[in-house]
């Protein structure tokens, strides 16, 4: 029967990975809410601009496999 791996961490590893955390965080470089919302614009264009096209595509697809299984 395979024996379980003891780990000679302490406890308290988990507090200093949360203090780590923390600390790293602080170090982010966060975005202005210019450019937030900057960003969000342009992944809504994208998004909407791919539906649109999929959609399309799709639409013509179904179209032409109707007309040629269907005969409609």
């Amino acid at each position: 029967m395979p024996q379980r791996a003891i780990s000679a961490k302490p406890k308290r590893s988990r507090f200093r990975f949360i203090g780590e955390t923390v600390a790293e965080l602080r170090k982010v470089v966060w975005l202005t809410r210019r450019e937030a919302m900057y960003l969000t614009f342009i992944v809504l264009i994208v998004a909407i601009t791919s539906a649109i096209i999929l959609g399309s595509v799709d639409l013509g697809f179904t179209r032409l496999i109707d007309g040629l299984f269907l005969g409609r």
